[in-house]
């Protein structure tokens, strides 16, 4: 059968002082599509605002769009008058130079969920881009679409869940989208994915390498995302062996999809990656540095204690945060405005003042620290606007 709804568009922050209130931290702002006012200039495009790490300079022009039509408009817009791009998506995966953006900046604000259940074959859900990503984590729940609930609590939209082929625990992504739809900057036109089309690799997918000139935005705009669901209040496998062990069940069991949630809602706080406007071990990008893959001398040359994790291709994928730790740089380290979060050594934060630069300084000193004891150069995962590493 088909079905159409409109989804919660933004959970309240789980704030730390009430912990056994995570699963029902949810606060419904419905909002049914075409119901909103077309695309505006927002009245301040200081960049600081739209981003998780709450640094960033000015927009030259900052606008939101509420459809996909005037998403495409913007785009399009830009792209006819030469003018540089960045379509914004949550802000959470990003850091923004202290000089700002000298071009369009697209916020993504777009609605709107369709569902296509089969009691055999699941459920398939297209989603807009603009939806809140845990939102649809809670909304799945509740309709008892099983898959990612290990997802729960990653802040951003649906659009770039894709991009970046989000995961944590366990789970990616990648598993359970069944296509995704774009807009083409180059061919200007719309363009479908079907999963083996989309490229996806460790944090990484077609999306992300299909770069345009001169622009931090790629080629493929995403419009929707289409996931597919089982059914039932299971959840998937519990991979993680950590979650499993807080959940009291044995790695590869299911168990269920609520309780998955919950605690994987409790780990994030613990670690600060539960955005609370009141913490600034959560005003970051989440884990900085992406975990390193090496070949296998690479791997040999690495203490024997080093977690190690073998490849499909035959390389090794290490962890970030313990080369960060063992090189020196432990939770809670910097004596700057931007500092080693206090719970999670692979998140670089703003205790309140940071600048682009300052969050730079400290991550090339990091960088540097984990290239000169172990031979491995760290890569960062937040995309990098108007700044460098």
């Amino acid at each position: 059968m088909s079905m159409e709804r409109p989804v919660p568009q933004q959970l309240s922050r789980p704030m730390v002082s009430d912990l056994e209130e995570f699963g029902a931290a949810v606060c419904e702002v419905l909002h049914e599509p075409g119901s909103l006012p077309t695309a505006a200039l927002s009245e301040s495009t200081r960049l600081a605002d739209q981003t998780t790490f709450h640094i960033g300079g000015p927009a030259r022009r900052l606008v939101v769009a509420h459809t996909e039509q005037e998403l495409i408009d913007e785009v399009s817009r830009a792209d006819n008058d030469g003018e540089p791009l960045l379509v914004l998506s949550g802000g959470s995966n990003v850091l923004i130079g202290d000089d700002g953006f000298p071009g369009t900046v697209v916020r993504v604000a777009t609605t709107g969920l369709s569902a296509e259940v089969s009691g055999c074959g699941g459920a398939v859900v297209a989603v807009q881009a603009g939806v809140q990503w845990d939102a649809l984590v809670t909304h799945a729940i509740d309709e008892e679409w099983s898959g990612v609930e290990a997802l729960s609590g990653i802040p951003g939209l649906v659009g770039a869940a894709p991009i970046q082929n989000i995961g944590a625990y366990g789970c990616d992504v990648s598993g359970y989208v069944y296509r995704v739809r774009t807009w083409d900057r180059q061919t200007k036109g719309y363009r479908t994915f079907a999963n083996a089309d989309c490229q996806f690799g460790y944090r990484d997918s077609v999306f992300k390498r299909a770069t345009m000139p001169g622009s931090p935005t790629g080629r493929f705009v995403v419009l929707e995302v289409s996931l597919q669901f089982l059914l039932g209040t299971l959840s998937q496998p519990i991979r993680y062996t950590e979650l499993a062990h807080r959940l009291g069940v044995e790695p590869g069991e299911r168990t269920d999809a609520r309780r998955v949630r919950e605690e994987v809602l409790r780990l994030r706080h613990e670690k600060g990656m539960v955005i609370d406007p009141v913490d600034h071990d959560s005003w970051s990008a989440g884990s900085f540095f992406v975990n390193p893959i090496v070949d296998a001398t690479a791997a040999a040359s690495l203490p024997l204690q080093a977690p190690r994790f073998a490849q499909p291709d035959g390389r090794v994928k290490t962890s970030a945060a313990w080369l960060i730790d063992h090189a020196g740089f432990h939770k809670g380290f910097g004596d700057g405005a931007a500092r080693i979060s206090g719970k999670h050594t692979l998140a670089i934060t703003n205790t309140g003042t940071a600048s682009a630069a300052d969050v730079l300084a400290l991550a090339r000193r990091i960088r540097e620290g984990v290239r000169e004891r172990f031979g491995i150069t760290l890569v960062p995962e937040p995309n990098l606007v108007g700044c460098a590493l």
